[in-house]
């Protein structure tokens, strides 16, 4: 009985589809999320009366044949990288960006990491850092005596010192782009690697062609929509229902077999 396991796999993609659905929805508030969507494609199908095949001595050929497929299988799991809305929170080291980039990072293995979450702190020395403590690539620090930093569109950072009435720039903030968004690699902590799949960074200034704008005292909300999540659960949870609908059908007919008497 073939429709069993088939049955078996649709139950099981189901519940990755809802996986996913799960994941997307606990980071409603995640600053710079990207919602993911599970991608499925059918598996193998058993041959039983080929397509093509003679069917006569005269030279006739079987036009459609008859396939049976064995069920379904996780495709993928793509990103989708839609623009979140920017939240304002007044904070002077929160920067969103509109449109196009990632904030480059510098992880505790030396390695580069990427990140739309844009709410930074400083550290004990004045250097820019994300919520863990990992640097803003370049550095960037922040004078002791500063008493007002400003952040232009274009990712230059000033700062206005105490008995200075003249603004000094201390940095610029660059931008990361990749050809392939959906393959770069999640890590956790809002942060992303590069991969092959990704492609190479291509770094620049924002505001240049490619590259977003910086809104210094925002943050980019999550891109998760409350209702379609709600609804693609619906959807996934009636889907797992049918399948074991299916299992149970199957089950039965198996039951009617065994009890036919010779």
């Amino acid at each position: 009985m073939r429709a069993l396991r088939t049955a078996a796999s649709g139950m099981a993609a189901q519940q990755l589809n809802v996986e996913v659905i799960s994941n997307n929805i606990a980071n409603m508030n995640t600053v710079g999320y990207k919602r993911q969507r599970a991608e499925f494609q059918d598996l193998i199908y058993q041959n039983v009366e080929r397509m093509g095949a003679q069917s006569s001595s005269q030279g006739t050929v079987v036009p459609t044949g008859i396939q049976v497929g064995l069920g379904v299988k996780a495709g993928s799991v793509y990103r989708i990288t839609d623009q979140g809305t920017p939240t304002q929170t007044g904070s002077d080291y929160d920067v969103a960006i509109d449109g196009q980039g990632y904030f480059k990072i510098t992880l505790p293995s030396g390695e580069i990491g990427y990140t739309r979450a844009g709410n930074f702190s400083l550290s004990a020395e004045g250097q820019l850092v994300t919520e863990d403590g990992y640097a803003v690539e370049p550095a960037i620090s922040i004078p002791q005596d500063a008493v007002d930093v400003i952040i232009s569109k274009t990712g230059q950072v000033q700062v206005i010192s105490a008995g200075s009435p003249e603004a000094a720039v201390v940095g610029q903030l660059e931008l990361a782009t990749f050809f392939n968004e959906a393959g770069l690699e999640a890590i956790g902590d809002n942060l992303l690697l590069e991969t092959a799949a990704s492609g190479p960074a291509t770094t620049g200034t924002p505001g240049d062609v490619g590259f977003g704008k910086l809104l210094q005292g925002y943050t980019e909300a999550s891109n998760v929509d409350a209702v379609t999540e709600i609804s693609a659960l619906i959807i996934a949870q009636r889907a797992y229902e049918m399948n074991s609908k299916v299992i149970t059908t199957a089950d039965e007919m198996m039951s009617v077999s065994s009890q036919v008497k010779s």
